[in-house]
């Protein structure tokens, strides 16, 4: 009798998938589709599609940023999107996610250091090496942020730290 319960305790684990999110076309490189058009840079600015399973019991919402580390700003990096109060129903977000269409209802978009809400793209100095950008889906045990008027994206960077329940993430690299 003793097996029959670890097996069953074996099943019960590989049953519940870990947190996790992803962005197939992302993890291989980025295309021209997400790519910034500024800055130098000749890309679509397109967002691209997220997705994500397991999130942990107690999820109320979730909140994506979206993070270059190696941006050269003194090092506070960059922040290229943030979204947040995603409902805890939701399992991605589609590629071209804009304010008008894709985000779920009631999902906001924050400022990025561009100084407008919604996706932008990497586009990183000429000649400068790698950079990373780093992916980070938060489950959140709260279903909104309270998010003052004006805020920054690292004042929503923090506010997301302090409800998060649980991160996923995943981080790319582009040059130019």
């Amino acid at each position: 009798m003793p097996s029959a319960t670890l097996i069953f305790a074996a099943s019960a684990a590989l049953a519940a998938a870990p947190f996790s999110v992803t962005s197939p076309i992302v993890e291989a490189g980025f295309t021209p589709k997400q790519i910034l058009n500024g800055f130098g840079c000749t890309g679509e600015n397109q967002s691209p599609a997220v997705s994500w399973t397991g999130a942990p019991e107690g999820t109320k919402s979730f909140a994506l940023l979206v993070h270059d580390p190696d941006a050269p700003t003194g090092g506070a990096g960059w922040w290229h999107w943030s979204v947040f109060d995603i409902p805890a129903s939701a399992e991605g977000l589609p590629a071209g996610a804009t304010a008008d269409s894709g985000i779920p209802a009631g999902a906001v978009q924050g400022p990025t250091d561009f100084g407008a809400p919604g996706w932008g793209g990497p586009c990183p100095p000429e000649g400068k090496g790698k950079h990373r950008y780093i992916f980070s889906l938060h489950a959140l045990g709260v279903e909104t942020l309270t998010v003052p008027d004006g805020a920054t994206a690292s004042m929503i960077g923090y506010l997301v730290n302090h409800n998060t329940l649980a991160t996923a993430r995943f981080e790319t690299t582009f040059e130019r």
